[in-house]
């Protein structure tokens, strides 16, 4: 019984893998369709979207019969609970990309404009952010979970960034607000992206130690009021 229960578990989690593989993919797709303007890789997102929300539907049922068949307890209980929350941020991981592809598309009625924005940098990371969540959930490893959250602030000051600097391109180049309003949404996607790695890297610390990191407050910062 143990040995079946431990195969389960073992094809949930290579499940979850290959989602995530899907689910970054589709985000580097979205990137690479906004830098170079090809709607042909608008549609492979799509397609990817697609095929992720399959995934995530059979993902939450093998989860659900494992929890109401088998009833695990500790670790293995916390595994199960980490793979059902892991798969919801995946899929909108996927809704990003998405979104990302939907604004390619709306861009194409436009001149390509040179934007002072770092788009790829802020992909580059989020991206980054998504890997190493993942490589922490292979590994089982708290401590390359605990380096995302760190990275998650970096992501956040480009995406703040990215804000006032086209907010400024809209109200100084009128011309240019489709292209700069696009933008200002890829970013915000992107930052999303980046949340997403966050909440997985958490419930790896989770999984891993049965410890709760969310909303965290170190303890010499003062809580907000």
């Amino acid at each position: 019984m143990r040995l079946r229960f431990q195969r389960s578990l073992d094809d949930l989690k290579e499940k979850l893998l290959v989602m995530a593989g899907m689910a970054e993919q589709s985000i580097q797709r979205a990137v690479e369709a906004y830098r170079v303007r090809d709607l042909s890789v608008c549609d492979l997102v799509d397609h990817g979207e697609l095929a992720i929300n399959r995934f995530e539907r059979e993902i939450d049922q093998m989860a659900l019969d494992l929890l109401a068949m088998e009833q695990p307890m500790a670790i293995d209980l916390r595994f199960i609970l980490a793979v059902i929350k892991i798969n919801a941020d995946l899929e909108r991981v996927g809704d990003a990309a998405t979104s990302i592809s939907d604004r390619v598309r709306e861009l194409e009625a436009f001149p390509v404009a040179d934007l002072p924005v770092d788009t790829p940098k802020m992909a580059s990371l989020a991206a980054a952010m998504v890997r190493k969540a993942l490589q922490a959930f292979i590994e089982a490893d708290a401590n390359i979970a605990e380096s995302v959250l760190a990275m998650d602030d970096s992501v956040d000051k480009l995406n703040e960034t990215a804000y006032f600097t086209l907010l400024n391109v809209m109200k100084t180049q009128p011309h240019m607000t489709p292209q700069a309003l696009s933008a200002l949404m890829i970013s915000r996607s992107l930052e999303r992206v980046a949340d997403h790695a966050t909440n997985i890297a958490e419930d790896v610390i989770f999984w891993v130690r049965g410890a709760d990191v969310r909303h965290y407050v170190p303890v010499n910062q003062p809580r907000p009021a």
